[in-house]
């Protein structure tokens, strides 16, 4: 599968390669003591540089997810940190893992309507709503608010992963969060790129999300897919 290209909201190739494989690692299609294909081809085969590539391998190697073997090859070692971007991205392809990326639909400083649970201290939020694929395959919409008081959010920085954003460029980062998966209607303002109509009913996610606050600094709603993603939550 090709990479996604290099935009200025992309994570950065290197890690964008990692994170595949590591959710590919947790779901299961690539096994414990699994040699991966050479090099050369592999970089060929995602539309990446050998040196992107080898970065990559050396980013799960550090995790340790990977045994590079001289001369012999790279090998899959289940069992490390499994330390990633998207530890708390669920959706994963019928098929299991993928890669997430987003598009930005709209960004918008609101005050919060009355029919938003209570979170955070703010009166105010950013409202971001979101086109979500895995791979290159739609899968869900989006909507997350922000409280208010977490800071300011500029469209030109924001990155594929909010977590990674809000540690970034608001200086917090999130801790811990609490879904609950339902079913739901697809809102009217969905996107015809997304696979199901408005008011069809369908997957549905509410998260709420903690920093180092009380309260919770983020709320969200995700409506997706059934025929194209699935919602995992692994146990250990």
């Amino acid at each position: 599968m090709p990479m996604a290209s290099q935009t200025s909201n992309a994570l950065p190739l290197y890690v964008q390669v990692s994170e595949l494989l590591i959710r590919d690692i947790a779901a299961g299609r690539l096994i414990d003591g699994e040699r991966l294909p050479p090099e050369r081809g592999m970089a060929e085969e995602l539309g990446i540089s050998i040196g992107t590539l080898r970065k990559a391998l050396a980013d799960l190697t550090e995790k340790g997810l990977l045994e590079r073997v001289q001369g012999s090859g790279n090998y899959i070692r289940q069992g490390g940190t499994g330390d990633s971007v998207y530890a708390m991205f669920r959706l994963e392809l019928l098929t299991g893992g993928g890669l997430p990326r987003a598009g930005v639909l709209e960004l918008d400083r609101l005050r919060k309507p009355r029919d938003l649970p209570d979170f955070g201290t703010s009166g105010e939020g950013t409202r971001i709503r979101r086109l979500r694929y895995l791979n290159d395959v739609v899968i869900a919409v989006e909507e997350i608010w922000l409280d208010g008081d977490a800071g300011l959010v500029k469209r030109e920085f924001l990155s594929d992963s909010l977590y990674r954003f809000y540690q970034r460029h608001l200086g917090f980062w999130i801790v811990r969060a609490e879904d609950r998966v339902t079913i739901g209607k697809v809102p009217d303002w969905a996107p015809d790129e997304f696979s199901k109509p408005p008011g069809t009913v369908t997957g549905y996610i509410e998260r709420f999300s903690w920093a180092d606050r009380p309260k919770p600094v983020e709320y969200s709603r995700t409506w997706f897919d059934t025929d194209r993603a699935h919602y995992v939550q692994r146990l250990k």
